[in-house]
């Protein structure tokens, strides 16, 4: 934890109470993904197996399992002879993670009709125009998120909701190249409602042509991003 707040070993001890007797390799990936995906563990970040294992209370062994499976959800890299590190995509990553969310969440759109399954892309709406009136803009990146995450999860399709979690989880990475999170998301809250209001009703065709729209935006922003930061 090389890199991390002083006081997030104490955080991992208090998941520590989360871990069961059972599965504990799959908890223990669940709460770094987690981690990961609220921002706390940030590209770059060195994992200490000696310092995680003492703060959750788990084997290397066990730490060890967890890491292959984040390395092969492309969360985290294992380094030669210098550890394991949460990865740092590049502007390839995320015009790769823009193009498989496009399909997942455009095949979403398409499933709403009819599905009875709004009500999670509504609270999620509703939760980031609260977090923004509060000026809690990681609340709102949280709540963008669990956005589209609901919208993919109209299909009905366990297998893409689990996919489009780990996409969103790797995405969490690169919004830290933008130094503002206001200014990567107070635009898209009103497309967020707006897509909801079109999903409700019944007008997937619109909602589609807009999330296209949105999700093409919001990955040229973060690329051009990271090629400013580049040069």
């Amino acid at each position: 934890m090389d890199s991390s707040p002083p006081d997030l070993l104490g955080e991992f001890a208090a998941d520590r109470l989360l871990l069961g007797r059972s599965s504990t390799v799959r908890r223990v990936t669940d709460v770094l993904r987690d981690r990961i995906a609220a921002g706390a563990l940030r590209s770059g970040t060195r994992l200490s197996e000696e310092a995680l294992g003492g703060a959750l209370g788990v084997s290397r062994n066990t730490l060890r399992e967890a890491f292959r499976v984040l390395a092969h959800e492309r969360l985290v890299v294992h380094e030669m002879n210098r550890g394991v590190f949460v990865r740092s995509l590049g502007p390839a990553d995320v015009a790769d993670i823009y193009l498989t969310r496009r399909a997942l969440e455009t095949e979403g759109v398409r499933s709403a009709n009819g599905s009875g399954r709004l009500a999670p892309v509504a609270e999620a709406v509703a939760a980031g125009e609260s977090a923004a009136r509060n000026g809690d803009w990681s609340a709102v990146a949280d709540a963008d998120l669990r956005f589209h995450r609901a919208v993919g999860a109209l299909t009905g399709s366990e297998r893409i909701d689990a996919y489009l979690a780990g996409l969103l989880a790797e995405l969490r990475l690169a919004f830290a190249v933008m130094s503002d999170p206001r200014a990567l998301h107070e635009p898209f809250l009103r497309r967020n409602r707006q897509i909801a209001d079109l999903l409700a009703a019944d007008r997937s065709h619109d909602a589609e042509a807009e999330l296209v729209r949105y999700l093409d935006d919001a990955r040229e922003l973060i690329v051009a991003r990271m090629r400013q930061d580049a040069e």
